[in-house]
């Protein structure tokens, strides 16, 4: 619990989005030197959108580790996403990388076409992409700025779900990233956190949908987690003292999510569907 950077973060430069792993100080720890599988998802076939860095890179690391093959969606972020897939296959699994827009529907059924061609079925699907800016009024929220929020964080993952079903079968998973942020909004992530509570929402109606496809979904809550997405969409001052809200006073690491993503994925958790699981630093959500 002691053993991460703490705030304040006086070396972190402001970035501008899409942000690279590259430009972090610190970088992100993504477990690369402490996360050792067991088999728990050997031979699963998995996708992750935002997989290039951030979470969205700890899952896919841990995922390879557990002994699952990995697609790798992302937007443009070419060079982590190669790093991803470099740490895939060091563990002896499958990657591909898939570069494209989740907005648009036709490509998140390309998604899904890739990973049955690349491996014939999906076992594991984690919606993970996501989209954010802050604004201090909703007057500064273009009409532009919110369909995108709402089209990258909600509605790909209704494109993805409804694309990869056919090729799921029982036992399979969907995990969805939410945020603390659909308990407890932030009023300068209006956009953002509105999403986030549409995601958990979804994620609560979609496990009742498909319990009898013995298909089990779920949602990860994550509190304030130090990935590119926060310098490049924050204020520089709260990017200074991020994570100093929480009780443990430090913004968590993307592979202190890791092994919740791995639980949800597993067969471990047959009993496990429609939760949100709070990874959260301390701070309880309601």
């Amino acid at each position: 619990m002691t053993d991460f950077p703490k705030p304040p973060f006086d070396r972190q430069r402001p970035l501008t989005p899409p942000a690279r792993d590259a430009d972090m100080d610190p970088r992100p720890d993504y477990g690369e030197a402490h996360y050792k599988g067991s088999g728990r998802l050997s031979g699963r076939k998995t996708i992750i959108t935002g997989g290039d860095s951030g979470i969205g890179r700890a899952v896919a690391l841990a995922f390879a580790r557990e002994g699952a093959d990995v697609l790798v969606s992302y937007y443009d972020e070419h060079d982590d996403a190669r790093e991803t897939c470099r740490l895939v296959e060091s563990a002896g699994r499958k990657a591909v990388a898939v570069p494209g827009d989740v907005k648009d529907p036709m490509h998140c059924r390309s998604i899904i076409e890739k990973a049955v061609s690349a491996f014939g079925q999906v076992d594991v699907l984690v919606n993970n992409a996501a989209h954010q800016k802050t604004f201090a009024n909703p007057e500064e929220i273009s009409d532009e700025e919110w369909q995108v929020t709402f089209a990258t964080n909600i509605h790909a993952m209704f494109y993805l779900v409804k694309a990869a079903l056919p090729h799921m079968k029982a036992g399979s998973a969907i995990i969805n990233t939410t945020s603390v942020n659909a308990d407890t909004p932030s009023p300068q992530l209006l956009a953002y956190a509105t999403t986030k509570g549409a995601i958990q929402n979804f994620t609560g109606g979609l496990a009742q949908m498909l319990a009898e496809r013995d298909i089990r979904v779920n949602c990860v809550a994550p509190g304030p987690i130090w990935t590119p997405l926060i310098p490049s969409t924050m204020p520089e001052e709260k990017v200074r003292t991020f994570g100093s809200q929480v009780p443990m006073k430090r913004p968590g690491q993307p592979c202190e999510l890791a092994p919740v993503y791995v639980m949800l994925a597993s067969p471990e958790s047959s009993y496990v569907s429609g939760a949100t699981v709070a990874v959260t630093g301390g701070k309880p959500i309601i």
